[in-house]
């Protein structure tokens, strides 16, 4: 049974090696066309599978097309893989498109968004009678 700390430097050495072959050796134009990060690589514990996880820049066609020529290339990066890593059995690859820096745009402006509907609801709302009452009654006001 391998242990954890194992798994989580195959990983990293896994991602830092694809990184590079990203871009320097694969010759795919496919692959060239977004720009593309590795931003994880999740490794089974039996160091038999690893999913990859890449992040596209680009259109949605750009993006479609870019994870065709990462599929087609699987078999040289997994070979590759096994000539740069020392592992007993070169793990099989899978590379998986990773959505979550689009999701978390649109997080992030949806919170824009409720901010400033927030903010100008405040200003065009006028200050209530309770509003003025508690400045009067506030501790500091007050000679007590």
């Amino acid at each position: 049974m391998t242990n954890t700390r194992r798994v989580s430097r195959v990983a990293e050495l896994i991602k830092r090696e694809v990184s590079q072959m990203i871009l320097f050796d694969i010759k795919d134009d496919r692959v060239g066309a977004g720009m593309v990060s590795v931003t994880a690589v999740d490794v089974a514990g039996d160091l038999q599978h690893t999913k990859i996880f890449v992040s596209i820049y680009g259109s949605d066609e750009v993006r479609a097309e870019t994870m065709e020529g990462l599929k087609s290339v699987t078999g040289y990066v997994r070979s590759e893989l096994g000539k740069r890593v020392r592992l007993r059995r070169t793990p099989t690859v899978i590379f998986v498109e990773d959505k979550s820096f689009d999701r978390a745009t649109s997080v992030l402006s949806l919170i824009n968004q409720l901010s400033l509907k927030r903010g100008e609801a405040e200003d065009l709302e006028p200050e209530s009678e309770l509003d003025r009452e508690s400045d009067i009654r506030s501790p500091e006001n007050s000679d007590v």
